[in-house]
């Protein structure tokens, strides 16, 4: 790995890892990051949004997804260079969920892995991604969007998969593919797009 765990971040993760813990989190951070709620909410509100606004609102989602999957597949790129171990497999006392169940790594745990994908966070990448562009999109969601990275990136603390730099690298990631991917849709492809349908 390129760098060492900073005590800041490693503090920072201890409180909301180990000490901010709350039963109705312990429901509710799991559900925050996952992929598959995420995609179902995103598909509705596709299906919702293309009914009432026509084949136009079809094309922005795509945009949407176009954003997402080259965060995700970039951000894993950068994650089998770094190689940073996830907190889970290398801090005591870590709380973890396994196949649904809640645990914690002993007080005598010792970090066996070398290796890891802890760096950067693609959940808080793509989630930043999807924020940003639905804001450009559609400016009248105002700021609203951002809403959800930070949600996200706090319930990977939460689950003992990332440090918060991890995190936080992940929402410059996500912001910067964002930017990429709309600047190729306003300067590229959006004249090929009718403003009505």
């Amino acid at each position: 790995m390129f760098f060492q765990t900073l005590p800041l971040d490693l503090k920072l993760y201890l409180l909301v890892n180990q000490q901010w813990r709350l039963d109705f989190f312990d429901v509710i951070m799991p559900l925050l990051s996952s992929t598959t709620a995420l995609m179902a909410i995103i598909g509705v509100l596709m299906l919702v949004a293309t009914l009432k606004g026509g084949k136009r609102q079809l094309i922005f989602f795509l945009i949407l997804f176009a954003g997402m999957g080259l965060t995700d597949f970039t951000s894993n790129l950068i994650k089998k260079q770094v190689k940073r171990v996830r907190p889970l497999n290398a801090i005591a006392e870590t709380y973890y969920q396994d196949k649904g169940e809640w645990r914690q790594r002993p007080v005598d745990f010792v970090q066996t892995k070398t290796k890891g994908t802890s760096y950067p966070s693609a959940h808080a990448a793509n989630t930043m991604c999807l924020a940003v562009l639905s804001i450009l999109i559609w400016p009248a969601l105002k700021k609203w969007p951002l809403i959800l990275p930070l949600l996200v990136g706090y319930s990977r603390l939460y689950l003992g998969k990332h440090y918060p730099t991890d995190v936080f690298a992940g929402w410059i990631f996500g912001l910067i593919t964002a930017a990429t991917i709309w600047i190729i849709w306003e300067y590229g492809f959006s004249r090929f797009v009718k403003t009505k349908d």
